[in-house]
């Protein structure tokens, strides 16, 4: 089965709205996108910290399934991210690894 990266944002999204009924319900207001930005910020820290306990060089139970997790999370806050902040992300994904590709390649051929 192909997911494409519309269907993956539509499931954040759908999520995202979760979260902020929550987060009215719990604290008055919706996170902002700022906040939203420290939230992501946390969960690079512990996909970090997984990563290390890949290379085995920290202890951490159960690993695999946490980097996982943390993989998908951290996708889920990119692709909030971007909703809020108006950017098409397929379309600057595709632009930016063309780009790098090129300049890859041409300090390769030198």
């Amino acid at each position: 089965m192909t997911v494409k990266l519309s269907d993956l944002e539509a499931s954040a999204l759908q999520l995202n709205a979760l979260y902020e009924q929550l987060e009215v319900r719990k604290y008055g207001r919706a996170w902002t996108t700022e906040e939203l930005a420290l939230g992501f910020v946390g969960d690079v820290g512990d996909l970090a910290k997984l990563i290390q306990a890949s290379a085995g060089i920290r202890p951490i139970e159960d690993w695999k399934a946490k980097l996982g997790h943390e993989l998908s999370d951290c996708l889920w806050s990119i692709l909030v991210l971007a909703h809020k902040c108006g950017i098409d992300l397929e379309a600057e994904f595709a632009r930016n690894t063309r780009e790098l590709a090129e300049h890859v390649s041409g300090e390769l051929a030198r």
